[in-house]
C-alpha cells in the first residue's frame, strides 16, 4: 500500500472573507507579455457593435436591362391603361378591389388557387405585350423571380381553419406559384423568391439585371402576385400598415440584356422626404398593391416616355429601397 500524503496545513478551498494575502499588487520587472498570435481572438471594447452596423447600403452599378413586355391585371383592370389618376376616388369607398377567379379551363387547375391562376393569366398578357410564343420563355435560358407579400396567406390561412382540406397543404408555400408558372410555360432557368413589399421587388429587379450582366441567362422575368380578398378582416383589423383601397395586382416583366445603369441603395433607414414622397404620390394612384407598385410603375414609365432616367422607390415595414434605371444607347 502507497504512504498517504501528510494533510496541507491550509485547505484547499478556503472560507470566503478570510484575510487576505500582504502583499499588493505591483508591476513587475522583466519581458512584456507577448502578442496574441494574429489567429487567436481578441476582445477589444465596443467592436463587436461596429462590426454589426450595417455597411454602405449602395451596391456597384450593373448594366441595366432592357424591357421586352410587361404584363399587368389589377382590381381596375388589364393594362396600365385601367390605372385611375386617383385611388382614392376610383374606389368610391370601396376598401379592396379584387380580381375574383380567372376563367381557366382543365382538370389541372380545377383546384388551383387563384394566386397561382393569375400568376399564369398575367404571363399569358406579357406574352400578347411582347407579341411571342410560349416557345420564346421556354428552355433554360430564363431566369424567373417571384415576389409577393401576401399571395400564400389565404392558402394559409384556409389550411389552419381546416377549410382549405389537405390537397391545399403544398399551396400554403410561396414557391407554389412560380413553381405552377415553370410547369405551364416550360421555364427551367434560374429561379428566386422574394419575400416581401417594394423593395423585395426592386432587389428581385436588382438581382434579375446581375444574372443577365453575367449571362447566366438569356431572359429573366420577375414576377409579382398580390391577392387580398380571403384575409380582408385581418387587413381591416391593421389599418395602419396598410393604404386604403387594397388592390389585388398581378405583374410580369420581361428583361433581356440591355444598356445603361441600374443603381440600387437600401437599408433600414428612410432615405428622405423625397423618397418617401414619391412612393406615397404613386401609392395615391394605384392604391396599394404591395409587391406589384414597381413593376406597375414600369409600365407607367413606358406608357408615358417621360424620360430615360427611371427612379423607383419603395418602402415596407421600416425597410426602403431605391433603384435608379438609366437607359443607355443601343
Amino acid at each position: 500500500m502507497s504512504a498517504r500524503l501528510p494533510p496541507r496545513p491550509d485547505p484547499p478551498h478556503p472560507q470566503s472573507g478570510g484575510a487576505r494575502p500582504g502583499l499588493r499588487p505591483r508591476f513587475r520587472a522583466g519581458p512584456a507579455t507577448g502578442a496574441v498570435a494574429p489567429h487567436q481572438p481578441q476582445h477589444l471594447a465596443r467592436l463587436r457593435r461596429a462590426e454589426r452596423r450595417a455597411g454602405p447600403r449602395g451596391r456597384p452599378p450593373v448594366n441595366a436591362p432592357s424591357v421586352r413586355a410587361l404584363g399587368l391585371i389589377s382590381g381596375w383592370g388589364d393594362g396600365v391603361e385601367a390605372i385611375p389618376a386617383d385611388a382614392t376616388s376610383a374606389a368610391a369607398g370601396r376598401p379592396l378591389l379584387s380580381l375574383g377567379r380567372p376563367p381557366v379551363e382543365g382538370e389541372r387547375f380545377r383546384r388551383a388557387t387563384r394566386e397561382c391562376l393569375w400568376a399564369l393569366a398575367v404571363v399569358e398578357r406579357m406574352l400578347e405585350d411582347g407579341r411571342a410564343e410560349r416557345e420564346a420563355i421556354a428552355g433554360e435560358g430564363t431566369a424567373l423571380l417571384f415576389v409577393t407579400a401576401a399571395a400564400y396567406a389565404a392558402s394559409n390561412r384556409a389550411f389552419i381553419e381546416g377549410s382549405g382540406g389537405g390537397t391545399h397543404f403544398a399551396y400554403t408555400a410561396p414557391a407554389v406559384v412560380p413553381a405552377e408558372v415553370a410547369i405551364e410555360f416550360g421555364v427551367r432557368g434560374p429561379s428566386a423568391i422574394f419575400i416581401g413589399g417594394p423593395p423585395a421587388t426592386l432587389r428581385a429587379i436588382w438581382h434579375a439585371a446581375t444574372l443577365l450582366d453575367r449571362r447566366v441567362c438569356d431572359r429573366a422575368i420577375v414576377l409579382a402576385v398580390e391577392t387580398f380578398e380571403e384575409c380582408a378582416d385581418l387587413y381591416a383589423r391593421g389599418p395602419r400598415w396598410t393604404v386604403r383601397p387594397l388592390v389585388e395586382t398581378a405583374a410580369a416583366l420581361w428583361l433581356e440584356r440591355g444598356h445603361g445603369t441600374l443603381a440600387l441603395d437600401g437599408g433600414r433607414v428612410a432615405r428622405g422626404r423625397g423618397t418617401a414622397g414619391r412612393a406615397s404620390r404613386l401609392r395615391e394612384r394605384l392604391g396599394d398593391t404591395f409587391a406589384c407598385e414597381p413593376l406597375a410603375a414600369v409600365g407607367l414609365w413606358r406608357r408615358e416616355a417621360a424620360a430615360d432616367t427611371l427612379v423607383l422607390d419603395g418602402a415596407w415595414q421600416g425597410e426602403t429601397a431605391h433603384l435608379m434605371w438609366q437607359k443607355g444607347a443601343g
